[in-house]
């Protein structure tokens, strides 16, 4: 879905000057493969959390918010070095090694980064076991006032820790494939997390207590499975990447110093979530609501935002050290367009029918309703930032592709700003928990808006008064199906009934909800490509192209 070729060149129309290579690809090819796994691996992830949050429940008992801070805190550290700033460092790094000096060269820059980068977060997990009790004092302050939710975090948190060793060797190996044009193995091995987990939560034994130990361990027994499936498909595509003992070679120390700014910028963003997650820590179920909320939001990033942004950094990079500025503009305009056509529908969808969304897939077991309801107050709040956060992603590549950290270092420290006195502000004001992902949302505006008003300033992207129209169309589009699905929450007690009357005279006694929100969704999806075809935000011949094989095709 992106624009037509007499309004934004495709790269590979644009970069004459040499045939397209299989390493570069299209950015639509590579962002659908890695899409498409996503979604499978957030398939896989949806019934995880379905069973989950049945077996854990959410105000209900310490075990929920214990597992999920258990999840989130090496998470946190994952998203600051693993897939943050070593990533954004490394990945154009080696693409640029690639592109200049040839697979061997750039193999021994990822060997010594791999080395590193193990180091310190074996280190650093280490320190983390150790001093746990007091980490734990210190992030989630609520959890003094309850001695059996404290000491469960803290032996959850330690169990799940080691995943993120394991994680930065996956995520550094996943950047060396998606700069060599493999994006199969990038995508998919997420999917473990879900499968081994799934596979450990369904026969745990001893009530909640004994399913959050059971998630637990799987999470540290599927970092070990994912590293070890990347180092195979690494192996397998010819990359000859070693285990060595770490040393600070002048490659090394570049990334390093590349890596510090975005490092400071990731630390801050995740000062946001450390700020959200001790806020909600004084509300009982505040941290699994969020982590629910956070599950859904998080669908459109991780199938759009982040799918893209992998396609694009290492295509920019290359772009940019070709020094070709159309192809540069066409690979970000591609982009845009592409994130937005996908991404403003999915948050229409979140602000319309919220609680429809949240008691349909979440609601049953140990998981009330009072949870979904304050579950779907959250998810509304993080609805309208969706589109922002995915513009991080496409925006800050940009940046990342002219080895500059430091600019988006210095506008995720903004974003902490404002995230904080918006998140303290609203939430003591009565707001609450829904204040909480307010403040996330509204710092994520501010991150973007900053990346955008700053690639302009300095005339790194512009776009084109075709882009902003097609992005003004497709917003329409969105509207309208956010307002249809909205409607259709409303008449939900009126036909809700006669679905599950249906389902009965099929011998099913339950799935009515469920079924309803498919037929929402899907009536939804309708609507929405009625409307974009309707006002040409989207064209028939865009779509058919979209669907073309081969690097020749335009996409």
């Amino acid at each position: 879905m992106s624009l037509p070729p007499e309004t934004v060149p495709t790269p590979e129309a644009t970069a004459t000057s040499a045939p397209p290579t299989r390493r570069e690809g299209g950015m639509v090819r590579s962002s659908a493969i890695f899409s498409g796994l996503t979604l499978i691996s957030r398939g896989a992830g949806f019934a995880r959390d379905v069973v989950i949050s049945a077996a854990l429940g959410a105000s209900a008992g310490p075990a929920a918010d214990a597992y999920n801070t258990a999840l989130s805190f090496p998470n946190l550290f994952r998203r600051i070095f693993a897939e943050g700033a070593f990533a954004a460092a490394f990945v154009p790094a080696y693409a640029r090694t690639l592109e200049t000096e040839g697979p061997e060269a750039a193999d021994r820059v990822a060997t010594q980064a791999l080395a590193m980068v193990a180091m310190v977060t074996v280190v650093l997990t280490i320190i983390a076991q150790l001093a746990m009790p007091w980490i734990m004092t210190v992030i989630n302050v609520g959890f003094l006032n309850d001695p059996a939710r404290f000491k469960l975090a803290v032996v959850l948190t330690q169990i799940t820790m080691p995943y993120l060793p394991c994680m930065a060797v996956a995520a550094l190996l996943s950047g060396v494939l998606n700069a060599r044009g493999r994006f199969i193995v990038s995508g998919a091995y997420p999917i473990l997390l879900n499968l081994i987990m799934l596979a450990a939560v369904i026969p745990a034994t001893g009530g909640q207590v004994g399913a959050a130990y059971a998630a637990s361990w799987a999470v540290l027994a599927a970092g070990v499975a994912q590293a070890g499936l990347c180092w195979w498909a690494v192996r397998r595509a010819g990359a000859n990447i070693r285990l060595a003992i770490p040393r600070l070679t002048p490659a090394v120390k570049a990334i390093i110093i590349t890596a510090i700014p975005a490092a400071i910028g990731n630390s801050a963003t995740q000062v946001n979530v450390f700020i959200s997650g001790n806020l909600a820590s004084f509300v009982e179920g505040g941290r699994s609501w969020l982590a629910t909320a956070d599950r859904l939001y998080q669908l459109p990033l991780g199938l759009v935002g982040v799918a893209i942004g992998i396609a694009l950094l290492p295509r920019l990079s290359a772009a940019v050290a070709s020094n070709d500025h159309e192809r540069q503009k066409a690979s970000m305009d591609q982009a845009v367009l592409l994130s937005m056509a996908l991404t403003l529908p999915a948050a229409a969808a979140l602000m319309g029918m919220p609680y429809f969304l949240i008691d349909a897939l979440f609601t049953r077991g140990a998981f009330l309703d009072v949870d979904a309801r304050a579950t779907a107050e959250a998810l509304f709040q993080f609805g309208w930032g969706v589109p922002a956060f995915v513009l991080i992603r496409i925006l800050a590549p940009a940046f990342f592709a002219r080895g500059d950290t430091r600019s988006p270092m210095r506008f995720a420290l903004v974003s902490v700003a404002v995230n904080a006195v918006v998140a303290v502000g609203l939430f003591y004001s009565g707001m609450g928990v829904p204040g909480i992902a307010a403040a996330v949302s509204a710092a994520a505006w501010s991150n973007a808006g900053l990346l955008g008003l700053t690639l302009w300033r300095r005339d790194h992207y512009r776009p084109g008064p075709a882009l902003v129209s097609r992005l003004i169309r497709i917003a329409f589009a969105a509207a309208g199906m956010g307002a249809l699905v909205a409607v259709a929450t409303w008449g939900r007690p009126y036909y809700e009934p006669s679905v599950g009357q249906a389902l009965s005279g099929l011998g099913l006694d339950h799935g009515a909800k469920e079924l309803s929100v498919l037929l929402v969704t899907a009536l939804g999806g309708l609507a929405y490509a009625v409307l974009a075809l309707a006002t040409r935000a989207v064209r028939i011949s865009e779509l058919k192209a979209l669907v073309q094989r081969g690097n020749g095709a335009r996409a």
